[in-house]
């Protein structure tokens, strides 16, 4: 049978509508490029500072953290089409100014990348 309907070909009828918590918002999709950011307004009227591109990453190298300029995005675990698109997501290798380093957090969710350093570039 065609989809929302019932055996007898009737309609099934939403019950309400979904609540403003229930409906899902558009995808934030961080990328490449010079730094871009957005303020979302958030339950309770706060505001929440989102990243949509970046080239800057903050790599950790033991204890200390320096920033990097992001210049590839090498491989991600979740989708290997992710790569080829430059998306910066949590668990994504990058090819950075100091070397491959592997994202942390989840950029979409904070207004920065975090990340912790896999190889040095070899200086010759």
């Amino acid at each position: 049978m065609a989809l929302g309907r019932k055996i007898t070909g009737g309609k099934y009828h939403a019950r309400r509508k979904k609540r403003l918590h229930e409906r899902l918002r558009q995808e934030r999709i961080v990328t490449l490029g010079e730094t871009k950011t957005k303020k979302i307004r958030t339950r309770g009227g706060h505001i929440k500072t989102v990243l949509l591109k970046t080239n800057i990453a903050n790599v950790a190298i033991g204890k200390k953290v320096q920033k990097a300029q992001i210049t590839n995005v090498l491989e991600t675990p979740a989708n290997k089409f992710f790569a080829r698109q430059n998306r910066l997501i949590k668990g994504a290798i990058i090819d950075t100014s100091l070397g491959k380093a592997k994202i942390t957090n989840r950029p979409s969710q904070e207004a920065q990348v975090n990340a912790i350093l896999i190889e040095e570039k070899k200086k010759t």
